[in-house]
């Protein structure tokens, strides 16, 4: 049973860690990167529809991105999706393809990024104690059934998986910001 509710709570921790990751994802560094695309929705047709279905990416340069619409009618429904996002980049459209310039950062404007990447691990790290709390919960109302050491063994695991998913937490942080803050 306890075997149980640890492998569950492990489970929940990693999904968080792997939501964190796609979060940092669309974070924008500086370099071109189609998935911050991920989150701009086109209007196609009357329906919102995401960018990834509608196009192919490449990156012919580290600081280029390139849009390339299957359909030729979406192009301006595309642009116009890109410019109303918060991203801060104007596509050029050429007639074929959309292609977004990253422009380098500002010290100001990495700075606020890193705060960015801060909170969104920090909310990460809430749902990871979230899940610690829970199980804790669960294995606290197993007290009737199991002994207190296997109860406090179960406890001590659940402390050790939190605090390896904390470190991972704090790796992806430091590796993050070291991509942002490089100029």
């Amino acid at each position: 049973m306890i075997d149980e509710l640890l492998a569950e709570a492990k489970h929940k921790l990693d999904a968080a860690i792997e939501h964190l990751k796609g979060e940092f994802a669309t974070v924008r560094s500086g370099r071109a990167n189609p998935a911050i695309l991920h989150r701009v929705m086109v209007n196609y047709y009357g329906m919102p529809t995401p960018l990834q279905k509608l196009a192919t990416f490449s990156v012919p340069e580290p600081h280029q991105l390139v849009v390339h619409p299957f359909d030729p009618q979406s192009m301006h429904d595309i642009e116009k999706a890109i410019q109303a996002s918060d991203l801060g980049i104007n596509p050029s459209n050429d007639g074929v393809v959309l292609r977004l310039a990253f422009p380098p950062l500002t010290q100001e404007r990495r700075r606020d990024l890193v705060k960015l990447v801060h909170n969104m691990a920090e909310e990460t790290r809430v749902a990871a104690r979230h899940v610690r709390r829970h199980t804790m919960e669960d294995l606290d109302a197993l007290e009737g059934e199991l002994s207190e050491d296997e109860i406090r063994r179960g406890q001590k695991d659940l402390q050790h998986q939190t605090d390896e998913a904390n470190a991972r937490i704090a790796e992806l942080v430091k590796h993050k910001e070291s991509e942002m803050m490089e100029v």
